[in-house]
């Protein structure tokens, strides 16, 4: 384990047997269609690449990358569009995959966008879902693990860029964000 983790969350096993559930479930709604699956940067990548995978199904990749965080470990209550999507939605079947949803801004804004942009349906599944700190009306249709409001990197989610390539979820250490 990593020095500036406090415990682990969430196992590399428990990651593995519930993306491949994600995967099962999205499949299964999805079967007979092309949907668009597209990932919340950076935090997802790890989460959507095994997603993919998982997946038996025809799909169009693609990533955005939003933001209402800047470097602290709280949301600004303000959304950044880095990179949006290169494919056109209209008509299509979106599945968002994001890595977690705290406060629900990014994922409210980012759903509203496509539906304005003609998109068919809006899935959304995402790896961590932080029901305590919701502050906007919106829910995953598909969820992997409710935690509670903890700082939590790994498997993609990161602390100043750092701690991304853990192969799990951990609960970073105060010391290590309050300095």
């Amino acid at each position: 384990m990593h020095p500036d983790i406090e415990r682990v969350l969430i196992t590399e096993g428990e990651l593995r047997e519930k993306v491949k559930e994600a995967a099962e479930m999205a499949a299964a709604r999805y079967r007979g269609s092309n949907p668009v699956v597209i990932g919340i940067l950076k935090g997802s990548i790890v989460f959507y690449s095994d997603f993919i995978r998982n997946l038996d199904i025809p799909v169009t990749l693609d990533f955005m990358a939003v933001s209402s965080y800047g470097s602290g470990s709280s949301s600004s209550g303000q959304l950044r569009m880095k990179k949006d999507v290169d494919t056109d939605v209209k008509g299509r079947d979106i599945v968002i995959v994001e890595d977690i949803i705290d406060s629900g801004l990014t994922l409210m804004e980012v759903k509203k966008m496509f539906y304005a942009r003609g998109a068919n349906s809006v899935y959304i599944v995402t790896l961590l879902n932080k029901r305590g700190r919701r502050e906007y009306d919106i829910e995953p249709d598909y969820n992997c693990f409710d935690i509670e409001n903890e700082f939590v990197v790994g498997y993609g989610l990161d602390y100043n860029e750092r701690y991304r390539n853990l192969p799990y979820v951990g609960i970073l250490k105060p010391s290590v964000y309050q300095k």
